[in-house]
């Protein structure tokens, strides 16, 4: 098909309407004229077929095969006439004719089949180029539509004006409360808060934000109120230069459409001139018109591309449609042919590597404290239960997993960027960050005066500190739980490990002969314990998404063709850049899923290696038709130039080897294929 230039066109910011209020905006199939012509001519040539293999009267089948022509060829006829007043001739121009040719000498099925094919693929191209517009602009629904502006002497909030954020300058002070969307990139003058900001830097907790801290645009505020000063004009915000790298990395993968179209151009010019070669000189040299004419056209039946299409598609749509029955989207058949070239691997952290969702993985009573595990556990999740921190709902699902009974908590208090308290059984519970909630020292000199009790609580904190700097050391959040000021115990959370990742990460290097590179925006200590657990050697932490689109191309620019893994909005613009794009669909975001060429839907880290195995078989089938179909093709071209081949030997010949490359590619629909592919992705 001929290619053609798309713009991903912005919404003005009136547009946008604020997160979580907007419907998404998704361009249905059937809107694009190219899938409704190409439904059409589908139906259209099924009608027909049944009509005209049961011997039905050809006043019966014959129309509606023109009007598959009609419906199916009109398209691509244009596309290719207009080509032609710009001197060029490509494929699509070339089908038309093939295809009319077949009905000058009687074969409409042939001619009507090219048709539908071409027009479904056009159709399918189309719906791909929708689908990722819809989702780059849906990307901007993250930003507020409007913000609060302060007002007043050094914009200390004496008054108030809400304006679009795209009316915002740098300098301005906005007013980000509880529960919104922050409306610009910028820094923090007052106020402290838990802002989760996974969309930007793919962290899976809130990140605590206070006085100097910064901010993205499109992150959710939590329980504080901010005052912020905006540092980025809206139009540079990271969420803006997101969108912005999506649409120029998915601009980068031209150069094989030009060299796609430098194909295209040489077949068809050789294609026509052969043609009428074929036709006019063994009519100047005397041949009967008739002949001459019968020649040609069964020339042109017999030199029709069709048994190489089909050389190509049926492996590509098999491994499709077997990857697609083992939880793995490919969205094409050049994706599917892309994965078996790919000899670098890109792993994202949270959400591909981890499940993405927090899990209590510690539960650390003090020496002295009297408290058992679950005592501890208990406790801490009664005064967590009506918290809707990520944190607090790991311990909370900690707690009902080992069926442990919660007493009911009073006067519940929590404080961004601290922790919680509330009053459990007569006991004053504290649960938060280490160093930040109230020294224990001075909570038991209010409530106890001896000293011996005054020294006790010191080394509790002294020991609570320690398991909490072990706990981290490890890659684990810590949280210390207190009663009555004293520290009784300490909880480790994390993201939890996939079960398969560390198996992925060895089949992922056999089939590459590279070890996969961590690229994630979580900190580095994090990052290093988990690529220890996996055997991942390389890794590249605190990255926010510019910092990995450089990563990418720095690997391609060494020569490597890299497959990138990922979940969230922050990888998209990697999935954009990379050779290849592949997202975690269970939670990832409608971004990564669009952006990406294939998706793996059911969460199974394993398929990834697997399809990349499967890719490489298809690629090995494909190349075993081609030459079946270029063999088929000369044998019959040459018969008909050195001899005379009659029409019907000609049309069998062409259409047998259309049925020997397609029955050839069909092999990869069988189970065992996938079994073959997982086992050679595992070795």
């Amino acid at each position: 098909m001929s290619s053609t230039a798309t713009v991903l066109e912005r919404p003005a910011p009136e547009a946008v309407a604020p997160a979580g209020t907007a419907p998404r905006r998704r361009t249905r199939v059937f809107a694009l004229p190219e899938a409704r012509w190409a439904a059409a001519a589908t139906v259209l040539f099924l009608l027909a077929l049944p009509l005209q293999l049961t011997g039905a009267p050809a006043w019966a089948w014959v129309p509606l095969y023109g009007l598959a022509y009609a419906t199916g060829g009109w398209e691509p006829a244009r596309a290719g006439l207009q080509a032609l007043r710009e001197k060029t001739l490509d494929v699509d121009l070339l089908m038309i004719v093939a295809a009319l040719g077949a009905a000058a000498v009687g074969q409409l099925t042939d001619g009507a089949l090219l048709i539908v094919i071409f027009a479904t693929s056009g159709a399918l191209e189309a719906v791909a180029t929708a689908r990722t517009a819809d989702s780059v602009r849906g990307l901007l629904d993250l930003a507020p539509a409007t913000a609060t502006r302060l007002l007043g002497p050094e914009a200390g909030g004496r008054s108030e004006e809400t304006v679009p954020t795209g009316q915002l300058a740098v300098g301005d002070t906005i007013l980000v409360r509880p529960g919104e969307r922050i409306g610009a990139d910028g820094r923090v003058l007052d106020g402290a808060s838990e802002v989760d900001q996974a969309t930007i830097t793919g962290e899976p907790l809130p990140a605590a934000k206070g006085i100097g801290d910064e901010v993205f645009a499109g992150t959710l505020n939590g329980t504080g109120a901010l005052r912020v000063r905006v540092e980025r004009d809206p139009s540079d915000s990271v969420i803006a230069r997101i969108v912005k790298m999506v649409e120029e990395a998915s601009g980068t993968k031209a150069p094989t459409q030009l060299f796609i179209e430098k194909v295209e151009q040489r077949y068809s010019i050789g294609m026509v001139v052969a043609t009428l070669a074929v036709f006019a000189v063994p009519l100047a040299f005397g041949a009967a018109f008739t002949g001459s004419l019968l020649r040609a056209m069964t020339f042109m039946i017999v030199a029709s591309p069709c048994a190489v299409v089909l050389a190509t598609m049926p492996p590509l749509l098999s491994a499709i449609a077997n990857s697609g029955r083992h939880g793995v989207l490919v969205k094409s058949a050049v994706v599917m042919e892309r994965l078996g070239q790919v000899d670098s691997v890109a792993l994202d952290k949270t959400g591909t590597l981890t499940e993405g969702t927090p899990r209590l993985t510690d539960v650390r009573p003090l020496p002295g404290s009297g408290l058992a595990d679950a005592e501890l556990l208990a406790l801490a999740a009664a005064a967590e239960h009506p918290s809707e921190h990520p944190l607090a709902r790991a311990v909370v699902a900690a707690a009902r997993t080992r069926g442990l009974a919660l007493a009911t908590a009073e006067e519940f208090a929590s404080t961004p960027g601290v922790g919680v308290t509330a009053t459990v059984a007569a006991r004053v519970v504290a649960v938060g960050a280490p160093g930040r909630l109230p020294l224990a020292t001075e909570a038991v000199a209010t409530t106890t005066a001896g000293a011996t009790a005054t020294a006790g609580a010191a080394g509790a904190a002294e020991a609570a500190a320690a398991v909490a700097a072990e706990l981290e050391q490890d890659g684990r959040t810590a949280v210390v739980v207190r009663a009555d000021g004293v520290p009784v115990g300490v909880l480790g959370i994390a993201d939890r490990l996939r079960p398969d990742a560390a198996a992925t990460v060895t089949a992922l290097t056999a089939l590459t002969g590279t070890t996969p590179v961590l690229l994630t925006g979580d900190n580095p200590r994090a990052a290093a314990r988990l690529a220890a657990e996996v055997g991942i050697t390389d890794v590249r932490a605190g990255l926010l998404p510019q910092d990995k689109v450089t990563a990418v191309k720095e690997q391609e620019a060494a020569g490597r063709r890299v497959l990138v893994v990922g979940d969230g909005v922050n990888d998209a613009p990697a999935l954009a850049a990379a050779h290849t794009g592949l997202a975690m669909g269970r939670a990832g975001s409608d971004l990564a899923l669009e952006t990406a060429d294939a998706v793996v839907v059911r969460d199974e880290l394993a398929t990834v290696p697997a399809v990349v195995s499967l890719s490489r078989r298809a690629r090995g089938l494909v190349v075993q038709n081609l030459v079946i179909a270029s063999a088929f093709i000369t044998v019959l071209v040459v018969w008909d130039l050195v001899a005379t081949l009659p029409l019907p030997l000609g049309v069998l010949g062409h259409e047998g080897s259309t049925v020997i490359v397609g029955l050839n590619g069909l092999r990869l629909l069988r189970e065992s294929a996938w079994t073959r592919a997982r086992a050679a992705g595992h070795r």
